[in-house]
């Protein structure tokens, strides 16, 4: 008891330092301060007659007689944990037969338990592992709490019922940081040059290789010139090729292609490029093409795949296959490309295939030429005197004249975020919310597993909560999403439906959403990800989709009406290329669907201005508003993240079809890819948020000068809100104006 004791003493009075914030956390003091949550827990220095031994103590805990997922041993620690502090958690965990025989491994959470000072009830997440009864597990992960509570718990929790599990030991600490790592050092890296040898097979197949036993051979008749990705990164034009291409025969798998080793080439955190020409032919050449084919160029990094690009040729043109990879280690062994994907039997052809290094600051100042022309307006001020003429300088000395200051306030643009309830209660979170963003979209609130998890019982109450803080704050709100087309997202009790009562549920979501909310959310994403999923069409027919769009149009006209989806931007999914997505679209236009916009998600990684700007030119044929509407990009080091988060904002800014972005999130631990956020959990802005910061200082406009003769003051400026300051020997006069997206210059008289 004495152990327990010193060490609540200890913790309590250190609830933020270095200190285990657990008490007995290896069970040295027995059972004190644990407890079961719904089931029995007992004390153990061994089990199966020694076969299972503590791993670290000389004690562990089994939750037994288990009778649901939830139950497991749990310690109460109200009164030891700080909310805005970061901690790190540890459990050392493992199964065990209650009946004896043999567990099959399964996934271990802990969780923080929640009872808010409101009294919500809330669960969140400390980290999850898959367990076995073999051997300990050990089980990490970190926690953030953002709200005031009553009551606060962290237990075990996971395993099926009458599954016993094991607790060795569990701590709790104060999360120390890391030491951001310095920008990649690339002084020595030559951007744009090819890292496959022997491209254009001027010297036959020296350098390439035959993955599997397939043959390969060199052939004419191939293009003449780079794909126009790669022409654009690298600023030539018809840069010509010699018309060689391989020509892949015998192929009995569709992992087989040529292939080079590049593993000495590659410089860790560098963005590499993927461009190529590529082709398929029925075996030999005769056989007609029976179906499209996948066409990908693929890296091999000690032997785990990474994607390269993908292309679906559907016939047997030439295709431009683009991409973009990047390692951000150096390779143990080997690292491989080569180009694979058609089935087994097709014959592959490939040519002018380009492995580069992209400067991705190099196509900074072109985009701003072009988000020069796509986001500005050129603005005169004409300053007259109370008699209407002209206030001009006094004589050829401008310097005494009309002095004229203007002032960017907010731009225009929408730039919003992905936010979540639990994220109200965090005040530093919600002040770099509202100062820094303008939309918003619901993580999770507005999901229909969120909103009804149980058939009948409704809620809306989160995403009210939600609804409430943007409107309080100016803010608009895209609503994500009404239905959700993947079936691994859709509730329980909606799949065991039968096909009327589905029907039925359906047409309630969408009146019980859309009459509660008419007029609040200026967006709907109508069925989520329809190019990767397709229960809802499945159970009730192809017309289903279109007719989603058609209810929710007459319950919300004033609502845009879009279709969301990942992958599209980043040419590496056959499912989701540009291509099916315009099919898409136009199909359900087709039936009467009131499609207002198109979605892409924007989950980038290792983003390349011309793919993306490809992609974007694709679609823009619609003639509809293109938005990024989950953003985010990932990369263990901040500054190369930083550049990623920068070429995504920048070729959005400066595509004339694309008017808005919304970012996933934005704060550590709320996020849905690791090493994405912008802010870490306590608060600070790493570089990539300093990167955000700075470009929307770039984006406003701030001029300061003198109005020539006429007494006209001409500058050209972003889109948004300007306040103007006029000073001239009679006294200062202000107002505000609103630059709105318009060709013509917009002319604003100012009396003095």
């Amino acid at each position: 008891m004495a152990i327990g004791g010193e060490a609540a003493a200890l913790v309590v009075g250190l609830g933020a330092g270095d200190d285990n914030i657990i008490l007995n956390p290896e069970f040295d003091s027995g059972l004190d301060n644990w407890t079961g949550n719904g089931c029995k827990i007992e004390l153990h220095d061994s089990l199966d007659d020694g076969k299972v031994l503590p791993a670290n103590g000389k004690y562990f805990v089994a939750a037994t007689g288990r009778t649901d997922t939830w139950n497991g041993v749990q310690q109460d620690v109200t009164s030891r944990m700080q909310r805005k502090l970061l901690y790190e958690g540890t459990a050392t965990v493992r199964l065990h037969a209650a009946a004896g025989g043999g567990v099959s491994a399964c996934q271990v959470r802990a969780t923080l338990g929640v009872q808010t000072a409101d009294g919500r009830q809330q669960y969140l997440g400390v980290g999850k592992a898959q367990v076995s009864d073999k051997e300990w597990v050990q089980l990490q992960g970190k926690i953030l709490l953002n709200s005031t509570v009553a009551k606060a718990s962290i237990y075990i929790e996971g395993p099926p019922a009458g599954v016993d599990v094991l607790l060795d030991s569990l701590v709790v600490k104060h999360a120390q940081k890391a030491t951001p790592a310095p920008a990649p050092d690339f002084e020595n890296l030559e951007y744009g040059a090819n890292i496959i040898q022997n491209s254009n097979l001027d010297d036959g197949l020296k350098g390439w290789f035959p993955l599997g036993p397939c043959t390969l051979s060199v052939h004419g008749g191939g293009p003449r010139v780079l794909p126009p990705m790669a022409q654009e990164s690298l600023s030539l034009d018809d840069e010509p090729l010699n018309g060689k291409h391989i020509h892949v025969t015998n192929r009995t798998q569709t992992w087989m292609g040529p292939a080079q080793v590049v593993t000495d080439k590659l410089t860790p955190y560098a963005t590499y490029q993927v461009s190529a020409w590529a082709r398929v032919a029925g075996a030999g050449g005769g056989q007609p093409l029976q179906q499209p084919q996948n066409i990908n160029v693929a890296v091999s990094v000690d032997s785990q795949w990474v994607n390269g690009g993908q292309v679906l040729a559907r016939d047997e043109r030439w295709y431009e296959v683009g991409g973009a990879f990047r390692v951000e280690s150096k390779p143990a062994s080997r690292v491989m490309v080569y180009v694979q994907g058609p089935d087994a039997g097709v014959d592959l052809m490939v040519a002018g295939l380009q492995v580069f290094p992209v400067d991705r600051k190099a196509r900074v100042k072109h985009l701003k030429r072009l988000t020069d022309k796509v986001r500005k307006r050129d603005v005169v001020l004409k300053v007259t005197g109370g008699d209407g003429a002209a206030a001009a300088a006094a004589g050829n000395d401008a310097s005494s004249g009309v002095e004229v200051r203007v002032r960017q306030v907010s731009n225009s643009f929408p730039l919003g975020a992905c936010i979540m309830r639990t994220n109200m209660d965090n005040e530093d979170y919600v002040d770099f919310f509202t100062k820094n963003f303008n939309w918003a979209v619901f993580g999770n609130e507005l999901k229909w597993y969120w909103t009804e998890p149980q058939r009948g019982k409704v809620s809306y109450s989160d995403a009210d909560d939600l609804l409430r803080l943007c409107s309080d704050h100016g803010m608009c709100v895209r609503g994500h999403c009404i239905f959700w087309e993947v079936e691994n997202t859709v509730q329980q009790w909606v799949k065991t439906l039968s096909t009327d009562d589905l029907s039925a549920a359906v047409t309630s979501r969408l009146n019980g959403l859309l009459t509660r909310y008419k007029g609040k959310f200026r967006h709907y994403d109508v069925n989520n990800e329809m190019l990767h999923g397709s229960f809802y069409q499945d159970k009730l027919g192809k017309d289903i989709r279109a007719a989603m769009f058609k209810t929710a149009g007459e319950l919300d006209p004033d609502a845009l009406l879009f279709v969301n989806d990942y992958n599209v931007e980043s040419m590496c999914d056959v499912r989701a290329t540009p291509e099916a997505y315009i099919d898409q679209i136009v199909g359900l236009q087709e039936q009467g669907a009131p499609v207002g916009g198109v979605g892409l998600q924007g989950h980038v990684s290792n983003p390349v201005g011309p793919v993306i700007r490809s992609v974007l030119d694709r679609l823009a044929v619609l003639g509809l508003p293109i938005w990024f509407t989950e953003v985010d990009v990932s990369s263990a080091n901040e500054h190369v993240r930083a550049d990623d988060l920068e070429v995504m904002l920048r070729e959005a800014y400066a595509h004339p079809a694309v008017e808005g972005v919304m970012l996933w999130g934005f704060w550590e631990l709320f996020m849905s890819r690791d090493d994405a956020h912008l802010v870490d959990a306590e608060g600070e802005v790493n570089e990539a948020g300093k990167r955000l910061l700075q470009l929307k200082r770039e984006w406003l406009t701030h001029a300061h000068g003198h109005a020539d003769d006429n007494g006209e003051f001409k500058f050209r400026g972003h889109h948004g809100e300007y306040h103007v300051e006029v000073t001239t020997a009679a006294g200062k006069v202000s107002q505000t104006f609103t630059v709105d997206k318009d060709d013509a210059p917009l002319v604003l008289n100012i009396k003095v």
